[in-house]
């Protein structure tokens, strides 16, 4: 009788162990996935002000390109152009890359989701409580 009340002791003190490490992984990933959601909304003005910045661009290289077809022996408009070009080229590659960072940040957030709700369903082992609640997402994500 004794050794089955000391069994059931340590197995109590192991589930309670094995809920708290899920508990603490839990607000871990949420933590995490807070930190990550409060950059959205700067990741997105930014890529919004990378493709601003790609259209001006653009749009430059697209004048500088046809004063110097109307002048194709002035080699101050030709120059121009070239620089115009590698300005595009430039700030194209920052508005890819701005796009990417956004993408990024969202793989980044459903993967903690994904974290969060396994931890939670093993959690409910322990608990008794079902894991129905979604976790809510932004609905606003563009690709």
């Amino acid at each position: 009788m004794g050794l089955v009340a000391l069994s059931l002791t340590v197995t109590a003190q192991k589930i309670n162990t094995d809920s708290l490490s899920l508990v603490s992984k839990i607000s871990e990933y949420q933590l995490k996935r807070a930190k990550l959601q409060n950059t959205v909304d700067q990741t997105m003005k930014d890529k919004a002000d990378a493709a601003t910045t790609v259209q001006n661009s653009a749009n430059q290289n697209n004048e500088d390109a046809n004063r110097l077809s109307n002048d194709p022996q002035n080699k101050s408009l030709a120059k121009k152009a070239d620089h115009s070009a590698e300005d595009a080229r430039r700030d194209s590659k920052r508005a890819r890359n701005a796009n990417k960072k956004l993408q990024d940040l969202y793989k980044e957030i459903a993967k903690l989701d994904d974290k969060i709700t396994s931890e939670q369903r093993k959690l409910a082992v322990y608990t008794g409580v079902p894991v129905n609640t979604p976790i809510l997402t932004d609905s606003t994500r563009h690709s």
